[in-house]
């Protein structure tokens, strides 16, 4: 057996160990984006000219004003809140701005952990979007982070976290097996 293959093999078990314990401290990560829809559906009664459209709202955030498409998203956040995201391709499927970012030069995110009717986000500062729709930061989500995040919803917003929410990550589900 050669030298490397004496060195690269307890490399390997060596890395293979501390998987788990890099994993350990995620509190959770998404992998995957939806863009917003700006209406869930509409009710029309008997005169079709009198119709109710019902607002794409989720934990309480309004959606934004125009469809949205993501085309790459993954986030990971930590137990101590620090998150780190990367989007590709968030820009608009509507308006005159299609295709862009257009007006919207900045991003936020914020967290939402608990049972969907008590909203309890953890929200980033405000982060640069470029036109072609790609952003990339590293911040800590306030307030402090939950031990647990049992129902996970991570809503990318407009310009900060009081903002419309325009896209949202897809939480990546771990098997039993991967959490140990």
């Amino acid at each position: 057996m050669s030298k490397g293959w004496m060195v690269s093999i307890p490399v390997f078990f060596g890395v293979l160990m501390l998987a788990p314990t890099v994993r350990a401290d995620t509190l959770v990560e998404f992998e995957g984006g939806i863009g917003v829809l700006t209406a869930d559906g509409v009710t029309c009664g008997q005169d079709p000219t009198n119709c109710t459209v019902r607002r794409n709202d989720v934990r309480g955030v309004q959606p934004g004003g125009q469809p949205w498409v993501i085309r790459q998203f993954k986030a990971k956040v930590k137990t101590n809140g620090r998150i780190t995201a990367e989007g590709k391709g968030l820009v608009l499927a509507g308006s005159n701005a299609i295709g862009t970012a257009g007006a919207v030069t900045q991003v936020a995110v914020t967290l939402f952990c608990g049972e969907e009717t008590t909203p309890d986000g953890h929200s980033s500062g405000s982060h640069p979007l470029a036109a072609d729709g790609d952003f990339k930061f590293t911040d800590t989500l306030s307030p402090a982070v939950p031990a647990t995040c049992p129902t996970p919803t991570l809503l990318i917003r407009a310009r900060n976290n009081t903002g419309n929410w325009i896209a949202a990550g897809i939480p990546e589900v771990r098997s039993e097996a991967e959490a140990d």
